[in-house]
């Protein structure tokens, strides 16, 4: 099995910046990406930005030049920095990792129990 912590959502101004951090614990043999995806209520889950192992990143339009992914392989940990931040970024913030448990093994994504961010106007 296979976990997925989120931390440092919160409630910060328009205009403002935080980081989102994400570590990844348990049966993990090698992670290919790694990403964040974000949620409305009612909407369907959106893909932020994803990370490979080899560091190639993608973004949303709606974040690129706003928002940098970033990982650390050996901790196997993502995080998101996020500046210039507007209201219409509030959601829930979903980590997620393509893991393979042992060399053999399929490739799973796990998910996170996401994290809340509010921008406030």
């Amino acid at each position: 099995q296979v976990h997925l912590v989120e931390s440092g959502g919160g409630l910060v101004q328009a205009g403002g910046s935080l980081r989102l951090s994400c570590a990844a614990s348990g049966s993990i043999f090698s992670i290919n990406a790694m990403g964040w995806y974000r949620q409305a209520p009612g909407k369907q889950r959106e893909l932020v930005a994803t990370i490979t192992s080899g560091g190639d990143t993608t973004y949303a339009d709606s974040v690129k030049g706003r928002f940098t992914i970033s990982r650390d392989n050996a901790k196997n940990t993502v995080e998101l920095q996020m500046n210039s931040l507007k209201p219409e970024d509030t959601d829930v913030y979903y980590c997620a990792a393509d893991v393979r448990s042992s060399p053999w093994s399929v490739l799973l994504r796990y998910w996170g129990q996401g994290t809340q961010l509010t921008v406030s106007s």
